[in-house]
């Protein structure tokens, strides 16, 4: 039975042993780098389809552009027409033929759909196509600007009729039967054939009349040469990787009246229509898509932005994207070619593995084997191993060399063991408490050093940074004022360098209060608000730049205050900083001192003034209360609340005027300090 029993453990031994080393020789191939394949990959796979959005937006801005810029020729082409010196005579001669005449040679010259000339009380003087009647009926708003001598371009959409009373060419362009579309919003409509038109107005001076307005318009209905051109601007040739294919549409509505997309070869998409959570977003939310989506009959990166007419309704889409089937095979194959290389990898190197660890836990098991039998008494067991002379086989020796010296020396120990056994728990003892008191001792020593070393480096470090910030500072200033407006190229880069060198300044105060509390835990002392004022306005600088405000200064006080200096400094840099919040489209700030007297005592007035959007009462009643704030997840709401404290502690008062639409001033009273 003993014997059974020493077997069982013996090969719990050897499995065990065996069970580590695979596991060591096989962890980092079978489990860390798979799954750091795996989140290498995710991690990829990401930032893959990021890149994907990144370029559908900007191609969507160079459709956009190019919208735009479509809309501005126009604009530009029909005032110039109105303010030419032919168009000028014939209206001066008053020949409504040859007014005619010129309206139709330059609307075909434009590349415009209609053409007209109309007065301020509503009369067409003049129209190209000749037999034009064009809807005056609606209050059209580029139009009314024009007749108020303004020229303006926009997107208008014109219904069939009022297309059809222009020309009947334009009604039958507009018109499209739509196609049952997977996705899309369900619809009773069968037909869209209202007009999106580029519809355009310059003011013009027709002799005896107070007003007039040249008008023109382009159809974007079926416009394909428009489309065609804003896919090759984007999609240039080499642009995509082969495979893949751009396309663009131009929306009405959510109905694709303009497009390259394909229902099949040769057959374009034209009276297909959107998906309904691309609509949902794009024209009902007013957001641009950016994101893959279902496309006619395939899956596209997609780039979607909402189309506005002159009165500024959602009324049409702006498309381009990019096929994704070739993007994701690429990123398939990708991962194929990298699990194929692992698995090979994997096939190689494991019989390797194997085979290296079988010659260290053989060895190993031996020497476990031994040691077994040395503990149960057989002092006479021995390795025997012979080995390649590796560190293992070297190990194996010397625990036979070993075991031979203990056989021996287990004789002469024998002999005053019990001895020593008794000398030696007592010494232990001894030890062990000598070794629990130095060790105590010594992490005490050695914690105090610590603390002092750090004390010490932390002073000579934050003082030795003090002198290159002030030199970063003192050449930034000058820097920017060597180089005047030039400076702005680099606007954001010098307000970066100024936020940072004021983060080190923070940093190097807190050091400095870390290594010598006692120099630097703040007091109270005289201060003159003025020149804590001038201290105060290069630490917003940044923001009055950001937002284009101006400060103007009204220095009136003369008496002095005793407060903390960075107490007051955040006082005042709290109220500046909401002033400037309160202006985001830029003001002024009116910083005014003078000395005011209140309940008999002496005392300095600090108003700030800023040109803001102002508050409604209510906001005006709870601005003071902790956690109550306006802006939303920018603030804390406790801006104001700690500003008031600070005041009030000083035995000094806050005040607040503000009116919606006008502006805010804050007005903050502390009680004069008497000369020493």
């Amino acid at each position: 039975m003993p014997d059974v029993a020493q077997k069982q453990l013996s090969r719990r031994k050897r499995l065990s042993v065996r069970v580590r080393l695979l596991a060591i020789a096989l962890l980092p191939t079978l489990v860390v780098l798979p799954v750091f394949l795996g989140l290498a990959m995710a991690r990829w796979n990401s930032k893959f389809d990021s890149l994907l959005k990144s370029k559908a937006n900007a191609d969507l801005t160079i459709a956009h552009q190019y919208f735009s810029r479509i809309l501005e020729n126009s604009g530009e082409r029909i005032d110039g027409l109105g303010k030419s010196a032919e168009f000028q005579n014939v209206v001066d001669r008053g020949d409504a033929s040859a007014l005619s005449k010129l309206l139709e040679r330059r609307r075909e010259e434009l590349g415009l759909d209609f053409l007209y000339l109309v007065s301020g009380d509503g009369i067409v003087e003049a129209a190209s196509p000749a037999r034009a009647r064009p809807p005056l009926s609606k209050d059209w708003p580029v139009i009314v600007k024009a007749l108020n001598g303004i020229p303006a371009t926009s997107i208008d959409i014109f219904e069939n009729r009022d297309l059809a009373a222009i020309s009947p060419d334009l009604a039958k362009r507009a018109r499209l039967e739509l196609i049952p579309t997977p996705n899309a919003v369900p619809s009773e409509r069968k037909v869209e054939d209202r007009g999106m038109i580029v519809h355009t107005a310059s003011p013009v001076r027709l002799p005896n009349v107070p007003a007039a307005a040249l008008v023109g318009g382009l159809l974007l209905n079926q416009n394909l040469d428009f489309i065609d051109t804003i896919n090759d601007l984007v999609y240039r040739e080499a642009s995509l990787p082969e495979g893949s294919r751009g396309t663009a549409t131009l929306f009405l509505d959510d109905v694709r009246i303009s497009t390259n997309v394909r229902l099949f070869e040769n057959r374009r998409a034209l009276g297909t229509r959107v998906s309904a959570s691309v609509r949902e977003r794009v024209l009902g939310e007013g957001t641009p898509w950016l994101d893959r989506a279902f496309v006619v009959n395939d899956w596209y990166i997609s780039a979607y932005e909402p189309i506005v007419d002159s009165s500024g309704m959602r009324v049409g889409m702006l498309y381009v994207g990019f096929l994704e089937a070739p993007f994701t095979a690429a990123k398939l194959q990708t991962l194929a070619a990298l699990i194929l290389g692992f698995l090979i990898v994997t096939a190689g190197s494991i019989p390797v593995f194997l085979h290296w660890a079988r010659g260290v836990f053989e060895p190993l098991e031996r020497m476990t084997d031994t040691i077994g039998r040395v503990e149960q008494g057989d002092l006479g067991a021995r390795t025997g191993s012979q080995g390649i002379g590796d560190e293992i086989a070297r190990v194996a020796q010397h625990l036979d060399h070993l075991l031979d010296q203990v056989q021996e020396r287990d004789r002469q120990l024998r002999s005053w063991n019990e001895e020593l056994n008794s000398r030696v728990e007592e010494r232990t003892r001894d030890l062990r408490m000598a070794n629990r008191q130095l060790e105590e001792t010594t992490r005490q020593l050695i914690m105090s050093e610590k603390l002092a070393a750090i004390g010490e480096i932390t002073a000579g470090v934050a003082h030795e940074i003090n002198n290159p910030i002030a030199v970063i500072q003192g050449n930034l200033e000058v820097l920017r004022m060597l180089l005047g407006t030039h400076a702005d190229v680099a606007a954001t880069e010098i307000r970066l360098i100024d936020e940072q060198v004021d983060r080190i300044n923070q940093i190097v105060m807190k050091l400095l209060q870390f290594a010598k509390p006692d120099e630097y835990a703040g007091y109270d002392e005289r201060h003159a608000p003025d020149d804590v004022i001038s201290d105060c306005i290069p630490l917003v600088r940044h923001l009055l730049r950001k937002s284009e405000i101006d400060i103007v200064r009204k220095v009136g006080a003369t008496r002095s205050i005793l407060m903390s200096r960075t107490e007051l400094q955040q006082v005042l840099i709290n109220l500046l900083v909401n002033a400037i919040h309160a202006m985001p489209d830029g003001g002024t700030i009116i910083l005014k001192t003078q000395n005011e007297d209140r309940a008999g005592q002496s005392g300095v007035t600090v108003e700030i003034t800023d040109t803001g959007v102002g508050m409604p009462p209510d906001v005006v009643a709870r601005i003071f209360n902790p956690f109550y704030t306006t802006k939303n997840r920018d603030g804390t709401g406790l801006g104001l609340s700690i500003t008031q404290t600070l005041v009030t502690r000083q035995g000094g008062d806050i005040e607040v005027d503000s009116m919606q639409g006008k502006g805010t001033t804050f007005t903050v009273w502390l009680p004069e300090t008497p000369e020493a």
